[in-house]
């Protein structure tokens, strides 16, 4: 079983309706027990950094979820990429997961529109297992005005240009997480999905 996590303002439906597409087992869920049963955790997210992170640790699941990344195989989408890492310039003075070392960076570029909505173009950097198939220059939806500045380079999967080449995709053991919303893709995103459900 495949936990989806709820934190209150993910883009929940998206997924799982992808997931059903795909014909698979998932439990939507905000309870520790559920994501210590599952095999799989996705974790998809729109919104506040600090929103985020002080939903995880109301509801409880903030150490749960930190442990059991560590566990299992693990899809962050969007927020869920980005609470992987320390900090946010968004929401100052509250600490992410910190599972990476890095720091999230808003776009700074005035020439460009803040947030980057539609679809954008990724360039392997690591190829994993999400990846298989999915060929260089591939397009995919994003929406954000934030992006992930990892200290250890050694885990960027994916880069994108937007005013700046930035990290849209990390790669280290069972985790995975990208920028991008694999969900409101199209087929090439659903090929990610159908990966990650294999693993």
């Amino acid at each position: 079983m495949i936990a989806i996590i709820d934190y209150g303002a993910g883009n929940l439906k998206s997924v799982t309706n992808a997931l059903d597409f795909l014909r698979v087992s998932y439990k939507v869920t905000d309870k520790a027990e559920d994501i210590k049963k599952s095999d799989k955790i996705i974790f998809p997210g729109v919104g506040s950094f600090g929103d985020c992170i002080n939903s995880l640790k109301k509801k409880g699941i903030f150490e749960t979820l930190k442990k059991e990344i560590s566990n299992k195989p693990y899809l962050g989408i969007c927020l869920g990429l980005q609470v992987l890492f320390e900090e946010s310039e968004e929401s100052s003075g509250i600490k992410g997961l910190s599972i990476f070392k890095g720091k999230c960076k808003k776009f700074k570029n005035k020439n460009l529109k803040v947030p980057q909505i539609g679809w954008n173009s990724i360039k392997i950097i690591k190829k994993n297992n999400l990846l298989k198939d999915v060929k260089d220059d591939s397009y995919f939806y994003f929406v954000h005005s934030y992006y992930v500045g990892p200290k250890d380079k050694g885990i960027i999967a994916t880069k994108t240009n937007y005013g700046i080449e930035y990290c849209s995709g990390i790669t280290k053991d069972n985790i995975f997480a990208f920028q991008f919303h694999p969900e409101r893709s199209g087929e090439i995103g659903l090929k990610i999905l159908k990966n990650f459900v294999e693993l």
